[in-house]
């Protein structure tokens, strides 16, 4: 895990690089759920209903979506244009997929 300020901004400038930081949090109740904030420690935009299912969010670690490294099974673009457009990400297990199905709903 990256220690790194609570307050870090999605877009910030580091050695030159833009870099597009997102913070990726773990479900302990929903196992392989993750849910990705632009910002640590802010759950502002995430629907309350959805938190309440999702259950206490575990820190996994902050990721740059512009660095060179790719995600597990999902596209840094549309976890960009999502976290742009929504505030946030939720990436669920394959066996869930009903799990959340009313998301749109609770928005």
């Amino acid at each position: 895990m990256i220690n790194c300020n609570p307050h870090v901004k999605c877009a910030d400038f580091y050695f030159g690089k833009l870099n597009m930081l997102c913070a990726i949090y773990k479900s302990k109740k929903k196992l392989g759920s993750y849910l990705y904030v632009a910002n640590r420690e802010d759950f502002s935009s995430v629907p309350s209903v959805l938190l309440e299912h999702f259950g206490k969010p575990e820190l996994v670690m902050m990721f740059n979506l512009l660095g060179r490294k790719a995600l597990h099974n999902i596209d840094c673009n549309e976890v960009l244009e999502t976290i742009k457009r929504q505030g946030f990400y939720l990436q669920i297990a394959k066996q869930d997929d009903g799990l959340f199905n009313s998301l749109s709903e609770i928005k």
